[in-house]
């Protein structure tokens, strides 16, 4: 059985969920497909006033509902419900996944909604074993520190992923208990559109999932700057989150989780196995055809072994086989619009133009839809806007060191710090490195997230503020109150 499919031949949920219903709005946004820019479906746009339904609708189900106050593993049990439902729909999910967005549909299924149901089960269990503390005060007072939900969680997720994202926020917000009033890209909506309806299906109270439509100016602004919207949880550009700080400073304070950009090194010493490192650097760059925030799109390489590595990445980087995402056989996907393929073509040729070599790539497919051919550019200048600029597409650059203080100074970006990797056999190095690299996450002799979920992901600098999954996740959706009590 193929789990290729016909994407003319799919039913979309068009609306926005809020309570237990689609609700339908105007104006819209034509949507096209990336894999063969063909225009496919309109988006609608939520309006203040319709964000105010669907925060009044979350709002007034928590009265209702006593979700917040649901024994934890009453709320678990129907986040694990959930979860079974994520993977048994997993197919229709994957296809509305694979749709609108950049993923093939071979990933979407064995990856993406795999991931997501993971996620919702690793929060899940964090409901009823993170709680507040009792703390040492004097004889003859008792002190306490209360662990509350905020009461209705605002959450913006961008297109590269877009079920795995909106994990990342419905997980720990709802585990929490809060309800949540959720903003999916408008390129890439309908199958966290979908989640909404599996929540109601799998009992958690109509309500507490909210999804709504929309874009950034309109949409997302109304959700951060809607008085009853206690938190604001956003994965997305440097430049919109600048943007949703400008607007919560101007119309209410609140907490805020941002996972931002990035410009991501990854170190190979002399020492490293150069296949091993070659095979990874490159998988991370092929997949989602670099569109992930982690990306480690600069690899910086001891002078002594980067002509073999180089050789090695060209020839792993050759090995993809490119094709529209609704086919099984796809693993290479498309850029998600022709603005964004638009874009790699800038920072490339301007690159180029600048003294960058172009080792391989370069240019954009000579196919239907928005591929653009994995690229390598060496001997760049040190102000080449392919080494400052993050360009979410695949392409690499590599630059080169003759010692470990060099190599540091190399990894570091003026304005970034998402992830980095590194390759070494020596254990100490790579510990250096590890300290040494300014950076939220660091691999070493890997790239990329475990499925733990344990481990928490955000940014230094420019690249975000505050944690998602791990604990930490979790314990950025309550809030803490002190209490003290004379006996």
């Amino acid at each position: 059985m193929t789990i290729s499919f016909d994407p003319d031949r799919i039913e979309l949920p068009l609306g926005h969920w809020i309570g237990d219903r689609l609700v339908f709005g105007a104006p819209e946004i034509e949507l096209l497909r990336p894999s063969d820019a063909v225009s496919y479906a309109r988006c609608p746009i939520a309006s203040a006033d319709i964000v105010d339904q669907a925060v009044s609708t979350a709002k007034s189900t928590l009265r209702s509902s006593g979700w917040a106050t649901w024994r934890p593993r009453l709320r678990a049990e129907a986040l694990h419900r959930w979860a079974d439902l994520i993977i048994a729909e997993g197919e229709k999910l994957g296809r509305l996944e694979s749709l609108s967005s950049a993923r093939p549909i071979a990933q979407s299924v064995s990856i993406d909604v795999a991931v997501t149901a993971e996620q919702i089960r690793f929060f899940a269990e964090m409901a009823d074993k993170e709680g507040g503390d009792v703390v040492p005060t004097d004889g003859n007072h008792l002190g306490m520190i209360l662990s509350e939900p905020f009461g209705v969680v605002g959450a913006i997720t961008p297109w590269n992923v877009p079920l795995s994202m909106a994990g990342w926020k419905m997980g720990p917000a709802l585990a929490a208990g809060n309800a949540i009033v959720l903003k999916p890209s408008e390129l890439t909506p309908f199958s966290t559109l979908y989640l909404g309806e599996l929540a109601v299906r799998a009992g958690i109270p109509a309500g507490i999932v909210n999804v709504v439509l929309g874009d950034g100016p309109t949409t997302g602004a109304s959700i951060v700057a809607h008085p009853d919207i206690a938190k604001v949880s956003f994965t997305g550009s440097t430049v919109a989150g600048g943007a949703i700080m400008k607007t919560i400073a101007s119309s209410q304070i609140k907490p805020v989780t941002l996972e931002l950009g990035g410009k991501s090194p990854q170190v190979v010493f002399a020492s490293a196995d150069l296949k091993k490192a070659a095979g990874c650097i490159a998988r991370s760059i092929l997949l989602n055809a670099g569109q992930t925030c982690v990306a480690g799109t600069r690899v910086i390489a001891d002078r002594r072994i980067a002509e073999p590595l180089l050789a090695a990445l060209t020839e792993a980087m050759s090995t993809h086989r490119a094709g529209p995402t609704w086919d099984a056989e796809s693993d290479y996907s498309p850029v998600i619009s022709e603005r964004q393929l638009q874009r790699i073509e800038t920072i490339v040729d301007a690159s180029i133009t600048g003294g960058a070599e172009c080792v391989i790539g370069g240019k954009r497919m000579e196919r239907q839809g928005y591929f653009y051919e994995p690229t390598i550019l060496a001997n760049l200048a040190a102000n080449s806007p392919a080494l400052a600029e993050e360009i979410f597409g695949p392409v690499l650059t590599l630059q080169t060191f003759d010692d470990e203080e060099e190599a540091f100074a190399l990894s570091d970006h003026p304005s970034y710090g998402l992830a980095a990797g590194v390759y070494t056999t020596d254990l100490s190095q790579g510990l250096r490195a590890a300290k040494r690299i300014e950076a939220g996450t660091i691999w070493v002799n890997r790239y990329g997230r475990s499925r733990d979920h344990v481990l928490p992901t955000g940014g230094y600098k420019s690249s975000g503020i505050g944690k998602d999954l791990g604990k930490e996740a979790y314990k950025s959706n309550r809030r803490q109150k002190s209490v003290l009590i004379e006996l």
